[in-house]
């Protein structure tokens, strides 16, 4: 269209499918007797039946969306699940074994193993297994961990 014939109405194209039909059903409407009035009796009769199919499309449709709502959520909970399982997994094989190294290392290096088992072991406990970070908690293990390396150092001098 352009600035002259802007009240034109476009014209479909006649390769269409859907433009055919329309065109054969207008056709044989055409061709009937009592014309363009019977055509508009016979659409005013499918009109309910053609909001009844829509609504029930609809409502198909809303049941899909919320079926696929459903297995998305699923699905993230199943990831979710499967996260937590793996790190706490991780983190508990994490903590066995910095425990283990710090019991290891107590008999030379007092000072290492106190680090170790100490708020390092304690923090990542917290973070892996329990999913928490509370920096007040891990002030006070701090202190008490200072308090245990000026102890254990105090009574390892002979």
């Amino acid at each position: 269209m352009n600035a002259d014939n802007s009240s034109e109405v476009p014209v479909p194209q006649v390769d269409q499918p859907a433009v055919l039909a329309a065109m054969e059903l207008v056709m044989k409407w055409g061709q009937t007797p009592g014309g363009p009035e019977v055509l508009q009796m016979a659409l005013g009769a499918l009109e309910p039946q053609l909001n009844r199919e829509h609504e029930a499309l609809l409502r198909k449709l809303s049941m899909w969306e919320k079926a696929d709502d459903q297995r998305a959520r699923a699905e993230r909970e199943r990831q979710q699940l499967q996260f937590r399982t793996t790190s706490l997994i991780v983190g508990a094989i994490l903590s066995v074994a910095v425990l283990a190294a710090g019991v290891y290392v107590a008999k030379d290096t007092w000072w290492l193993a106190c680090l170790l088992c100490g708020p390092s072991l304690i923090s990542m406990a917290a973070i892996t297994l329990l999913r928490r970070h509370d920096k007040e908690a891990m002030r006070s293990v701090a202190d008490a961990a200072k308090r245990a390396t000026s102890a254990a150092s105090q009574t390892q001098t002979p």
